[in-house]
């Protein structure tokens, strides 16, 4: 069993990284970030500085998978470097809403698309109790199916995983593509006013107004917002360490290869709308291209992009190439969720079941509880709101885990003084997008932070339920 258990390689850790971090986002939130500040070294920027983030936080957790290289990834981080309180605080916030939240998230995303080929059959529009409809009957049905491949062992859910990582990622690769050679062939019209003067959409008034240097810095962080969940998930890698050959180099390597790889394919494919579409628009467009990657209909910008070049049938591919991506998306997330509550409950801080591996070496309670919470988020109505609410919280998680390679017990020497600037830098960034947010949108973000907060009780429960055993 060990041996299925330790047999993934440092390409399965990268597809897994990749896998995890390319859903529908890349294929969506452009259009609300250029509302927010319109302005194409703006608004291209938002997602380069996310990049060098993501890239940096990767690398830092790398450094910890070295050091760590036990299945929990994150929350073992966590849990040595300051208390077992605050590894747990991240795995309840993980459980409650990030990790299911998103799974929920993705698989309503893959019904929406499904629902484009075929209308009449998958909509919002309700079959049962005048509530549920037949998106959220799908997103359940999907999110039962992965988590029946990942009963299965690592091994088949690894296969899955690469298999489609690799098929939208050729997809991905192909609207790059496809962007460069219209915006070659149009002498890149759209790059013309690169620099010009930033502004945003205010929709009080329903008009793109200029904006100054001061509001620019604001509007500059919560832009940031759709691209930094975009570019997540790539520290659920770690959650699974046990299951690769060498959890010390493996791990490390995959985040770094993995979210490297994302963050340029991110940026391409950006430079590559801006090759099809202008940046502006107008909301009241006939066409895809009228409207512009700002006002593209419903945000579905890929799929604007194509319509743009090929007409509907554009928009059907795109449409498939999303369904590939968030099948696969959600496939990596719920194959590593697994494995953080199995090693909570190891801990004796979650069910006590969900430390149980069936014959195939999986975690099959903790799949199953897992899955269970989605799909009744898959029901909710309001995980999108959810995910919204724990922004704070996220960015609250990555600047303590970063913030535990300066911590003697954990360091020792591992930091060079490049590495204690870059994470200095990185870590001084997070602060400030995250006293940001609770400027801009206080309520939610204090939300985020309850939601952390509301773990407590329930942690020292676990602690009394210990001392019984």
């Amino acid at each position: 069993m060990n041996q299925q258990i330790k047999k993934l390689n440092t390409l399965d850790a990268s597809m897994l990284v990749m896998g995890s971090m390319i859903g529908s986002g890349i294929f969506l939130v452009s259009s609300e970030v250029a509302r927010q500040i319109s302005s194409p070294y703006m608004w291209l920027g938002t997602w380069i500085l996310t990049s060098f983030l993501t890239i940096t936080g990767a690398y830092a957790y790398g450094k910890l998978s070295t050091l760590f290289p036990q299945t929990g990834g994150q929350y073992i981080y966590l849990k040595e470097a300051y208390s077992p309180m605050t590894g747990f605080l991240f795995g309840w916030t993980t459980f409650l809403v990030i990790q299911t939240g998103t799974i929920a998230a993705v698989a309503v995303a893959f019904a929406k698309y499904t629902g484009f080929l075929f209308p009449n059959l998958i909509n919002e529009n309700a079959v049962l109790f005048n509530y549920i409809n037949s998106q959220q009957i799908l997103a359940a049905a999907l999110i039962a199916l992965l988590t029946y491949f990942n009963l299965k062992g690592i091994s088949f859910a690894s296969f899955i995983q690469n298999l489609f990582t690799f098929t939208k990622i050729g997809a991905i690769i192909v609207l790059i593509l496809i962007g460069f050679y219209v915006g070659f062939q149009n002498d890149w019209l759209h790059f013309d006013h690169f620099f010009s003067e930033v502004k945003t959409y205010d929709v009080a008034v329903q008009q793109v107004i200029p904006i100054n240097s001061l509001t620019l810095a604001s509007l500059f962080g919560v832009a940031m917002i759709g691209p930094l969940f975009s570019s997540s998930a790539w520290n659920n890698v770690t959650f699974a360490s046990q299951d690769f050959e060498d959890p010390k180099k493996t791990i490390a390597k995959g985040l770094v290869y993995g979210s490297a790889l994302v963050c340029l394919l991110y940026i391409l494919t950006n430079i590559a709308y801006l090759g099809i579409l202008p940046l502006d628009g107008n909301p009241s467009g006939t066409t895809a291209y009228e409207r512009g990657i700002m006002f593209a209909s419903q945000d579905r910008l890929g799929s604007a992009a194509l319509q743009s070049v090929f007409g509907t049938i554009g928009a059907t591919l795109m449409a498939i190439f999303i369904m590939i991506s968030t099948f696969g998306c959600n496939n990596g997330i719920i194959l590593a969720g697994g494995r953080l509550f199995e090693a909570m409950a190891q801990d004796k801080l979650f069910f006590s079941k969900a430390a149980y591996l069936n014959k195939n070496g999986a975690p099959s309670y903790s799949l199953i509880i897992q899955g269970i919470w989605a799909i009744l988020l898959c029901f909710s109505g309001g995980y999108g709101t959810l995910l919204d609410f724990t922004v704070f919280a996220i960015l609250l998680f990555y600047f303590l885990t970063v913030m535990s390679l300066y911590k003697e017990k954990i360091s020792k020497g591992l930091l060079s003084n490049t590495n204690k600037v870059l994470f200095a830098v990185y870590l001084i960034i997070l602060v400030a997008i995250a006293a940001n947010l609770l400027y801009v949108k206080t309520l939610s973000s204090t939300i985020g932070l309850g939601l952390v907060i509301s773990g407590v009780p329930f942690y020292y429960l676990m602690k009394r339920n210990q001392s019984k055993d």
